[in-house]
């Protein structure tokens, strides 16, 4: 299974979103997933498992607690993928960024004449 498999399942994104914001235990990954997508705690386990098998997840134990943390190794192969593909939306970013720059010094202008 490559990155893109993994990734393709929408409760892992979730489960990787959750992550990205810091370590959580198994628990409150559950919680928010049972919720979110009406899934048995059993489900959300198997989707932790493939995560972790697959290394986009570590996990520790801390007595009966398991915490579950990110690991950007393997997103390092979907980052590659992306390269390819970057010039597009930074050609539009930049072209963005030209246009918000007009307009704060138009607005600059405008307030400097009235003032």
């Amino acid at each position: 299974m490559n990155a893109f498999d993994v990734l393709g399942d929408p409760v892992r994104r979730r489960i990787l979103e959750l992550l990205a914001d810091g370590e959580q235990t198994s628990g409150a990954i559950t919680d928010v997933i049972r919720v979110e997508f009406a899934l048995a705690q059993a489900t959300v386990s198997q989707h932790l498992r493939v995560l972790r098998e697959h290394g986009f997840t570590s996990v520790r134990a801390e007595g009966a607690r398991r915490f579950y943390a990110v690991e950007a190794g393997p997103l390092s192969e979907v980052d590659a993928w992306l390269d390819r593909f970057r010039r597009f939306w930074n050609q539009r970013l930049d072209a963005l960024e030209t246009e918000l720059a007009r307009g704060r010094r138009i607005t600059r202008k405008a307030a400097d004449e009235e003032a």
